[in-house]
Formats: structure tokens, C-alpha cells, sequence
């Protein structure tokens, strides 16, 4: 190869790696079609679980217009999965209802201190105090069935079996569906729910909870008792632990709700 020909090469190269840094440098603009006098939505999943968890949600929540991000959680520690919704949140360019599922409550009781949350959305979800774990809310309570079919790896992190994702995770779901989501599901590392909550967002933002009267996972009377304790906004609905997925036109209202009271 000619010399000159080689000095050009490495110009070229130069300008594409210096387009690509720029790329990285410069937080993406919102699209022109996103209605930033509206909050977004950001969905924080539980465990067992990942973000398609919300995919029949998602879509009604677009439909009216909305921007929606669903966090995909690395269930490796409390402390990385505040980090990944708290990385979502600051990627949205106004105001953000943060909505949690399950484990996800834990996560968005903290994060949602964030100035830009404006309310938070709990779906059969923990609701913990500043200084409280996950795992003493239900201390108090009769063992929930779905927690003698979660199992442990070697490494600590757990998971469901078959048989409690179909008749304790998802129970009013097809088994054609649970399958699925057996094979997709997110192991958490156990130690997550050892893990103390910093700070209570509840405390000082408007809250929603929605409770499963029907639900293996965290006991429906715990569920009623945390949206009591944190003056929530309580819908009902008979479902399992997952009525994202079960009635997901009820869970996209109780969000629609939180959404419109925004400020």
C-alpha cells in the first residue's frame, strides 16, 4: 500500500473514532414525538422476572402517548439495582413515575428519593421503612406458599422451579406462558433481601398499590397492611403475583392514575 494511501486510512480512522467518543459523550435528545410535559414511566421489575415482564403493560401506557423505559435489573445487590433504575430516571428529560413490582418496591423506595420522581407505583410490592430489609416485612405473617419452590445455586443467587412459577408465581396464567417465563426469569442473589433500605421515598411522594388478593408471592394482608403504612392510593384486584401479565389493562390505570395526578 502506498504511503499516502495509508495516511488517509488512519485520518478516516481518526474521524470515526472521534465521531463515536462524541456519541458516547453526548446524552441522546429526546425524540421530537415524546410529550415532555408528561412524566415517563419507568418500571422497575422484580425478581424471578425480567423487564418483558411489563410487555402487555407497556403498550397501553404508549398508547396514550407516553414514554416508557422498563429497567432491566442485575438482581445482584440492592445498592446495583437502585443504580440501574437511578441511571434510568436521570436519562428522562422531565418528571418520572417510578413503578415497582415485587422486589422492585424495594428498589424504587430508595431510588424514588430522586428529585425528578414524582410518584411512585407499587404492584404487589415491598414497601420498606428507611432501615429495614426486604426480607423482615413478612415476618410477621404465615409463610408465603410460593417461597418452599424457590432454590439456591452454588453462587447463592435463587430461583423458581417450574412448578412454583406455574401454580405460585403465575398461577391464572397459561402454562404455555410460564414456561416461558421459567426459562427467562432473573435469579436474584439472596443476600439482596438482607440488604437495609437507606431511605423511604414514600415518605415524602404520592403513592399507588396495587394489592393480588390471590397471591403466593408476598401475602395479600402484608400487601394491605404496606399501602396502609404508606398512606398508598389502593386498588384491589384478584390476581396472582403477576397481574402485570394477568389484568394488565387494570395495572396500566392504577399507572395512568399516578400519571395524571403528577406534578
Amino acid at each position: 500500500m502506498k504511503i499516502a494511501q495509508r495516511f488517509k486510512l488512519a485520518a478516516a480512522a481518526s474521524v470515526i473514532g472521534l465521531s463515536f467518543s462524541t456519541m458516547a459523550a453526548t446524552p441522546a435528545a429526546p425524540s421530537a414525538a415524546q410529550d415532555t410535559a408528561k412524566p415517563s414511566v419507568v418500571i422497575v421489575h422484580g425478581a424471578f422476572a425480567d423487564g418483558s415482564d411489563w410487555a402487555k403493560v407497556i403498550p397501553l401506557l404508549q398508547a396514550k402517548g407516553l414514554h416508557v423505559v422498563a429497567v432491566q435489573n442485575p438482581l445482584t445487590s440492592l445498592e446495583d439495582d437502585v443504580a440501574a433504575a437511578k441511571r434510568a430516571i436521570d436519562a428522562q428529560p422531565g418528571k418520572v413515575v417510578l413503578v415497582g413490582h415485587s422486589w422492585g418496591g424495594s428498589v424504587i423506595t430508595e431510588a424514588g428519593a430522586d428529585d425528578k420522581v414524582s410518584s411512585l407505583v407499587y404492584v404487589a410490592a415491598f414497601a420498606p421503612d428507611a432501615g429495614q430489609t426486604s426480607a423482615e416485612l413478612g415476618k410477621d405473617y404465615p409463610p408465603a406458599p410460593g417461597f418452599a419452590h424457590i432454590v439456591a445455586d452454588k453462587s447463592g443467587f435463587l430461583s423458581l422451579t417450574k412448578e412454583g412459577m406455574s401454580k405460585h408465581f403465575a398461577q391464572d396464567l397459561p402454562a404455555s406462558a410460564t414456561a416461558v417465563m421459567t426459562a427467562t426469569q432473573g435469579p436474584i442473589l439472596g443476600k439482596s433481601f438482607e440488604q437495609k433500605i437507606s431511605v423511604a421515598a414514600w415518605k415524602t411522594k404520592p403513592s399507588w398499590y396495587l394489592a393480588t388478593g390471590a397471591d403466593h408471592m408476598i401475602q395479600p394482608a402484608l400487601q394491605l397492611d404496606m399501602a396502609k403504612k404508606i398512606g398508598a392510593h389502593l386498588t384491589r384486584v384478584n390476581s396472582s403475583h403477576v397481574p402485570q401479565q394477568s389484568q394488565p389493562a387494570k395495572v396500566a390505570e392504577v399507572i395512568l392514575d399516578a400519571v395524571r395526578q403528577s406534578k
